[in-house]
Order: C-alpha cells, then sequence, then structure tokens
C-alpha cells in the first residue's frame, strides 16, 4: 500500500511539474527519485520504448555523420592528383572523384556501376581516377592492378579500356585468371609482350604502392573507396550518396 502511494504521489508530483513546463533537471530529479514511474511504463508499453530508443539511437547517429561530413567539407582530403594517368571522361571536368579499386572484388563491380551512373548523371562536370588496392584475400587482384598499371604507361585510354572490360566480366577473371588478362589487354589495343616486362619494372610497382599508401593514410581499408570532390565514401554506397557531395561541391565551384 505505501508502494501504491508512494508511486502515485511521485506521479502526481510529475504531473503538476508538467502542467508548468518543467525543466529537464526537474524531470531528471523526479525519475532519479522514483525509477519506478520509468520502469512501470517500459513494462507496460516495451515495444513503444523500444521503437523509441531505436529512433533516438537512430537520430543521435545521423546527426554525429552530419557533424562528421561538415568537417570533411571544411578540411577535405587531398588525393595526388597526375594528370598523366588519365582520367574517365572528362579531363578538365571541375570535380575530381578517386576510387580505389580491387578487380577481383564483387563489392568494386557494384561500385563501377554507381560510377557508370554518376559519369551519366554529370556528364562532363566529373571525372574518375582509378587507384589500386589489391586485397590480399584475392589472389587475381595484384596481377590485374598490374596488368593496369602497365596498359597506362602504354596509353591512359587502354588502361580504361580494360578496366571496363574486367568489371563487365568478372566472373572471367576468377575463372580463366592470367588467359583472361591477356585477352583483356589484347582487347583493350594493348601490347602484350611490353605490358609482360613493364610489369616487371619498378614504375608498376611504385604506382600500385602510392595508390595502397594513399589509400591507407585516408583510412580506406576495404574496397571499393573513394574519394568525391575531397569527401571519402568508405564502401559500395549508392547513387544517391554520390549526388548529395557531388551536388554541393559544384555549387561551390
Amino acid at each position: 500500500m505505501r508502494t501504491i502511494l508512494k508511486i502515485t504521489g511521485a506521479a502526481a508530483l510529475l504531473l503538476s511539474i508538467s502542467a508548468c513546463a518543467p525543466s529537464a533537471s526537474q524531470l531528471k530529479s523526479v525519475l532519479e527519485e522514483h525509477p519506478e514511474i520509468l520502469t512501470g511504463a517500459i513494462e507496460k508499453h516495451p515495444e513503444q520504448f523500444m521503437e523509441a530508443l531505436q529512433k533516438a539511437s537512430e537520430a543521435a547517429q545521423a546527426k554525429a555523420e552530419a557533424a562528421k561530413m561538415e568537417e570533411l567539407f571544411k578540411n577535405p582530403l587531398n588525393p595526388e592528383v597526375i594528370e598523366a594517368r588519365g582520367f574517365l571522361g572528362d579531363a578538365k571536368a571541375p570535380l575530381t572523384i578517386v576510387e580505389y579499386t580491387d578487380f577481383q572484388c564483387p563489392y568494386c563491380s557494384k561500385g563501377y556501376e554507381t560510377l557508370e551512373e554518376v559519369r551519366k548523371a554529370y556528364g562532363d562536370k566529373v571525372r574518375v581516377l582509378v587507384k589500386n588496392l589489391p586485397l590480399p584475400m584475392h589472389p587475381q587482384a595484384m596481377p590485374a592492378a598490374q596488368y593496369f598499371e602497365a596498359l597506362r604507361l602504354q596509353d591512359p585510354a587502354k588502361a580504361y579500356a580494360f578496366y571496363h572490360e574486367v568489371f563487365a566480366n568478372q566472373d572471367g577473371l576468377n575463372k580463366d585468371k592470367e588467359k583472361f588478362l591477356d585477352a583483356a589487354a589484347t582487347k583493350a589495343g594493348g601490347n602484350l609482350a611490353q605490358l609482360k616486362k613493364d610489369i616487371k619494372g619498378p614504375k608498376v610497382k611504385e604506382a600500385i604502392a602510392a595508390d595502397m599508401k594513399e589509400a591507407e593514410s585516408f583510412e580506406i581499408q576495404g574496397t571499393p573507396g573513394f574519394v568525391v570532390g575531397g569527401i571519402p565514401l568508405r564502401g559500395a554506397y549508392p547513387l544517391p550518396f554520390f549526388k548529395q557531395i557531388i551536388d554541393r561541391r559544384l555549387a561551390n565551384k
């Protein structure tokens, strides 16, 4: 009986405070002195409580992400852009997207498709610079990266033709390995004999190592990774995530 009176009294106190717009400290004080009010409400409406908790968590996460994004817009990343490596799209485009890719990664295949959507949506306003991040769990990723960079030494356009061919036929890479790479490089117009020599040379090795080191410095550990106008996207995000960054970046140019 005393417990009931206690709860009833506390509830009455809470209601009286509520009637005159209580401060956060007043509500906190009442609930700290009478936690049974809150636990009773939770026990009576557990589903509503969990839903409210989930929404509060999502709201807090969204707020934190928004704050982090604003900080990135103030202090964007600055990846190295060497014009001689070539681009997908107009070389004079006002916005650069750097992609860190693994030719054998299935998520990179999805990332490739999204980048094609981006290029279709923005035309000559964006250019894409592809860099290498071959992961150790993909045995054909490093050989493919080496072919890509060796072709780049011959002609960036051939390297990007190879890039398209691999991601359009990734199953072929998984199945036929070097045979597929040779065929893809030949189809891209590459000199296969010269490519085989360049793969063993320092330029290919140094280019891939520099790409991997830069990705690590940007905390891009998995693939695909992107730096969109200086803003990192770590993962195979869909088109809307690219658009919100690109639109804001282009609006400020």
